[in-house]
């Protein structure tokens, strides 16, 4: 996993729930391209259209509240998120984001700091966001060895087929 991430940003808001990330309607899909396309239209039906291929999304409060469905880190691997930044997490979608392998990182009030277009650095061994911009830095919390483990490895089941020596 690298250890610095540059990316855009598009920015949400609070309270940004599962069905928002990736709606109930297209939970029979199962092209990971198409998944990827409607991340988000909860939110605005154009922001995976828009997104910026590897870059990041970066929301308020509580974001992944709702259903404990997998799509939406799915949704938002597809669309190219290299990683969400946000004030806080639902606990379930934090989880399945890491085992999924999408970094989820806390950054309390970033979001109120940056707007939509900006160029974010994040630096995972300083656990700190450079906004290109200005030049302004803000901590984020560490996350934890297990996590990065299972992150580094690209998730869960990737860590489980190393451990025990399966190929996919």
């Amino acid at each position: 996993m690298e250890t610095k991430i540059t990316g855009k940003i598009i920015v949400v808001g609070n309270n940004i729930d599962t069905d928002q990330i990736y709606p109930g309607r297209y939970l029979d899909i199962v092209d990971p391209k198409e998944i990827g396309s409607h991340c988000l239209c909860g939110v605005d039906e154009n922001i995976a259209a828009t997104f910026p291929k590897g870059g990041m999304v970066v929301a308020g409060r509580n974001f992944g509240c709702g259903s404990s469905r997998e799509h939406a880190p799915i949704a938002l691997l597809n669309m190219g998120a290299k990683a969400v930044l946000a004030d806080s997490f639902a606990r379930i979608f934090f989880r399945n984001a890491v085992n999924l392998g999408l970094l989820p990182i806390i950054c309390k009030g970033l979001s109120q700091k940056v707007k939509d277009g900006m160029t974010l650095t994040l630096d995972l061994e300083k656990y700190e966001v450079t906004v290109q911009e200005t030049g302004e830095s803000y901590s984020c919390e560490k996350l934890g060895p297990q996590a990065m483990k299972i992150l580094e490895a690209g998730g869960i089941k990737p860590l489980m087929r190393k451990k025990f020596g399966k190929e996919k």
